[in-house]
């Protein structure tokens, strides 16, 4: 079985894994109601996606 020759440095393991940091979520603002939200998402608190009324939301929430 092939075994590496020598242990790989720290830099050379950070070099390898800097593109797997996590990102954060992509927000969009609400044309309606301008409440932050992710985008292709209901938003939460007027219930509209794409300008179009798709879930009613209840007053108390």
């Amino acid at each position: 079985m092939a075994v590496p020759k020598r242990r790989q440095s720290h830099a050379r393991t950070a070099k390898r894994r800097s593109h797997n940091a996590i990102k954060g979520i992509q927000l969009m603002s609400c044309e309606k109601c301008g409440t932050q939200h992710p985008s292709h998402v209901i938003c939460p608190t007027c219930g509209t996606y794409l300008g179009r009324a798709v879930v009613e939301v209840k007053a108390g929430e």
